[in-house]
């Protein structure tokens, strides 16, 4: 704990598009206190610290090892990830990380156990957990409004390759080595982990991906089709190809259909159920009061390291979305059906 009785937090790398704006909720939050900046990019982070008025600490071992830091927010490439956030648990740092968790379930697995064993409070920045439309459509499956699941369907894109996002400090997200993946990879996290929630383990997956704009030498249009343990079929459609058009997130059930969609006011909820007829009405009901949104990954995280209050996401969450991203990504790579 710092000497203000904060959280004595340390930003690990500037290198993710979000690095800046985890470092201002850190800056803003009333129990917390930014202690130092380490970077792989020594520039990169002496400006950064330099910045904030903090020291900038050229040394991991160093970093974690000094006496004001007692978390991390760790915002490094993801090839990086696992040797970060495993010496991060063995100092007994608290974890905020930026997805995806590690690039295979080989690395994952190393960072559960570090985390397991140091018992550390550890969050993922996962998003759309939080959103009122999607805790909504986890509680409409939680009580079975649609029946059993037979089909979902999601989307998510936008034109990074088209407008050639990455160029400089974040030319590494279109990097296999340091990214793991393209478009699917960063992009389709919050896809992917989403449909993991809602549907369980998966069973078997293929998937057709292709670099269709030759912008970056990695994939930047893929779809994977997802079957899982509970016999759902899931369609994962992720693009950075992607100019005009909804990002339509659909469940079809054998007793009803779900669909959230962008709208200028806010997302567009649809939903039709059997179990729901009123009056003889039976038809689409367009919910006007969705549950309240969460409180941030971030905020979660300091509430449990301050406080011992739950968190929504864990270790185990973060391990799950590495494993289907790995299945979905082998079966593009290799051309055949990946059985988990």
């Amino acid at each position: 704990m710092s000497v203000e009785g904060k959280v004595g937090v340390a930003l690990l790398s500037f290198a993710h598009v979000h690095a800046g704006g985890y470092a201002d909720q850190i800056k803003n939050h009333a129990e917390c206190h930014t202690a130092l900046v380490w970077d792989e990019d020594a520039e990169r982070g002496q400006a950064e610290a330099d910045k904030r008025g903090v020291p900038f600490i050229a040394d991991l071992d160093d970093a974690l090892a000094h006496a004001d830091v007692e978390a991390v927010v760790v915002n490094a490439p993801t090839a990086m990830h696992r040797d970060i956030l495993v010496k991060a648990a063995k100092s007994g740092k608290h974890i905020f990380t930026e997805k995806s968790l590690t690039i295979t379930t080989e690395e994952a697995t190393e960072v559960l156990k570090a985390v397991e064993d140091a018992g550390i409070k550890f969050m993922i920045s996962l998003p759309s957990r939080m959103r009122p439309e999607i805790l909504f459509a986890k509680k409409v499956l939680d009580e079975g409004l649609l029946g059993e699941v037979t089909t979902m369907r999601a989307r998510i894109a936008h034109t990074a390759a088209l407008d050639h996002w990455f160029t400089g400090g974040s030319a590494w997200f279109a990097d296999q080595s340091k990214a793991g993946g393209g478009a699917f990879f960063d992009l389709g996290c919050h896809r992917v982990d989403i449909m993991r929630w809602f549907l369980g383990e998966p069973a078997s997956v293929v998937t057709q991906m292709s670099n269709f704009s030759n912008a970056y030498d990695i994939d930047d249009n893929m779809v994977s089709v997802v079957t899982f343990r509970n016999r759902a079929i899931g369609i994962l459609d992720v693009s950075w190809v992607h100019r005009y058009g909804p990002n339509p997130l659909e469940i079809y059930g054998t007793d009803g259909y779900l669909s959230i969609e962008a709208a200028p006011n806010g997302p567009r909820v649809q939903l039709i159920s059997g179990q729901l007829k009123q009056g003889g009405i039976h038809g689409y009901i367009a919910p006007t009061t969705l549950p309240a949104a969460l409180p941030s990954a971030l905020n979660q995280w300091v509430s449990a390291i301050l406080h011992g209050t739950m968190m929504t996401i864990n270790i185990y969450d973060a391990y799950n979305l590495v494993q289907l991203l790995q299945g979905c990504y082998t079966a593009g790579r290799e051309g055949h059906e990946v059985t988990f």
